[in-house]
């Protein structure tokens, strides 16, 4: 009997990677950034940790449940997007609240959607800034690390009220040591704690090829060269360009929440305008806007744009015209 002809659609070559091993490879490049937390402000940050990550799975299995979908929680999404929203919240925030963002993180901003690949802006930022807006006291109390520190707000914070009331000025804003943000004995979000930790992280994933360098490096470095740019035309009036990388969710943020695949560009041209664009925004809400810190904004919004990107900047297969 002749053999068979089988039609498929592409693609017809699997790299073996799945969705657990790229979760599970992106979790274990978070570890240092765990670990510092955890040594910055004790146990309450490993705690704050394994409740996100908990009530995370449990609204992702329940709403499954429910609705009769199959269970979902054995690729590491969920675990992650708990991961992700600890990170992103201080390490005083009451439980309760941590438990809500993990319910809107998971229920409202991916399992409507259809579930891990189906949502169109990222999970965790989702949670983060639903906390935010919704609970604005609770989510600025920033708890001093267990060292001598800034306590009370984070440095961006600490310094945009100081420049507000200081007719436009940074003279005489005691800015830390660039040490100490960058090893992470400093006041913020858990994620906020450890430059070091969270650049071996990233690095291990671009190693690794989990993640591409197009996004991090045009996010980071269009920050740099704005307020570069900015302290030059008016100097003594914004932070050192190096404290505005190191300090607030930029790292966390272009390292783990920008280069999401599911709701970041595929194409190199796209994640480079991601990236710059990601940037471009952060610095207006740094410098411009009501909040201190705006790298969760930012990305939020070019998620949005993410689909005419990979739309109008797709790459011309050989022999297409123009």
């Amino acid at each position: 009997m002749a053999d068979k002809l089988l039609l498929s659609v592409s693609p017809h070559i699997h790299s073996g990677v799945t969705s657990r091993k790229l979760m599970r490879m992106v979790y274990l490049s978070l570890l240092p950034a765990i670990a510092v937390s955890g040594a910055v402000f004790g146990m309450k940050a490993v705690f704050l940790h394994l409740i996100t990550i908990f009530s995370c799975v449990v609204f992702e299995s329940l709403f499954n449940r429910i609705t009769g979908r199959p269970d979902s929680i054995s690729d590491g999404s969920a675990v992650l997007t708990g991961t992700l929203l600890a990170m992103s919240l201080p390490v005083s925030v009451p439980l309760w609240i941590a438990v809500t963002g993990s319910f809107v993180s998971i229920v409202i901003a991916k399992m409507v959607f259809g579930g891990l690949g189906g949502n169109p802006f990222n999970p965790a930022l989702v949670g983060r800034i639903f906390l935010l807006i919704s609970f604005p006291v609770q989510m600025t109390a920033f708890a001093a690390p267990s060292i001598d520190a800034m306590s009370g707000a984070t440095v961006l914070g600490a310094a945009k009220t100081y420049i507000q009331s200081n007719d436009g000025s940074i003279d005489g804003f005691q800015i830390p040591e660039l040490w100490n943000l960058f090893t992470g004995f400093t006041t913020g979000s858990l994620g906020e704690t450890s430059v070091i930790a969270i650049l071996a992280g990233g690095i291990f994933l671009m190693c690794m090829r989990i993640i591409s360098w197009h996004i991090p490096v045009t996010f980071i470095g269009t920050v740099f060269l704005l307020t570069f740019g900015h302290i030059m035309a008016h100097p003594g009036t914004i932070l050192p360009p190096l404290v505005h990388l190191m300090s607030g969710g930029l790292m966390l943020g272009a390292f783990y929440m920008a280069t999401d695949y599911v709701t970041s560009p595929l194409y190199t041209k796209g994640k480079l305008i991601f990236g710059a664009g990601c940037g471009v925004i952060t610095v207006v809400i740094r410098l411009y806007g009501g909040y201190p810190e705006g790298v969760a904004f930012a990305i939020l919004i070019m998620n949005a744009v993410t689909p005419l990107l990979d739309r109008y900047l797709r790459p011309k297969a050989y022999g297409e015209g123009r």
